[in-house]
């Protein structure tokens, strides 16, 4: 019995540490430091001031340690969770891209293979949350697209660049986060410079190819598009997709 108990107990220990999910507190945190810096920092459009970040990098910084000592616990509700994991994939990126500035692109800060990327920015381990080494790509992909499968999620996480959905100047919240996405998604759509809207034959931004999939669970991706555009999609519409800007979005 004893050996079973301590074979059972290694097991449990074990999957804890190579899960790849780190495990957190039982209170969930909330992010007004995160507002704060986003209300100083980030204006309407989604344009971000670098150098000011850089200014308050102690802040961002106490924040981002924050965020590392405090992963979500399974006593968090689901939006707790989805909350925290978009507003840590955007504070890391900002962060990322302080620790490199001055930089054009975030892709300037990992080599690709132009046919199988590697070594990109968001494979960097350049953070620890609940003592575990993270990408950029793990909070996205084995996290946020495995625990939450909301495709709202890709007009709220933020790459830095010109044609991501804008970074919001204001932290996710459990309490408004459903808004939130929805918010987001309304105003990817009706970005002219990002998604070019029509009925008939729109022009839509890459994102839409990239992760189609995302899109067309349930339903097609037009009706899915249809929930935050206008004018509405007609169900036969030829949807072309824009070449991605990969510029900095940055403050002129």
């Amino acid at each position: 019995m004893k050996l079973s108990f301590l074979i059972f107990s290694a097991v449990i220990f074990l999957t804890a540490c190579f899960s790849g999910i780190p495990k957190g507190g039982n209170k969930a945190i909330t992010h007004e430091e995160w507002t704060n810096l986003l209300q100083k920092h980030v204006n309407k459009a989604g344009f971000v001031d670098y150098k000011g970040f850089i200014k308050d990098s102690a802040k961002l910084n106490d924040y981002l340690a924050k965020l590392s000592a405090n992963a979500p616990a399974n006593t968090w509700s689901k939006d707790e969770k989805f909350a925290y994991w978009i507003n840590a994939y955007n504070a890391f990126t900002v962060k990322l891209i302080t620790i490199h500035y001055p930089v054009k692109s975030i892709k300037e800060l990992g080599a690709a293979n132009p046919i199988i990327f590697i070594n990109t920015a968001w494979d960097k381990k350049f953070f620890s949350i609940g003592n575990k080494s993270m990408t950029l790509n793990t909070i996205e992909f084995k996290i946020i697209k495995k625990q939450f499968a909301d495709p709202r999620s890709h007009f709220a996480i933020n790459c830095a660049s010109i044609s991501c959905p804008k970074l919001l100047d204001v932290a996710y919240e459990a309490k408004t986060l459903n808004a939130q996405l929805d918010q987001q998604g309304k105003a990817f759509l009706a970005d002219n410079d990002k998604n070019k809207v029509s009925a008939t034959n729109p022009k839509l931004s890459s994102i839409f190819k990239w992760y189609s999939g995302d899109f067309e669970k349930g339903q097609s991706k037009i009706e899915f598009i249809n929930k935050f555009s206008s004018p509405k999609l007609n169900a036969s519409a030829k949807i072309d997709y824009l070449d991605y800007n990969w510029n900095l979005n940055e403050q002129k």
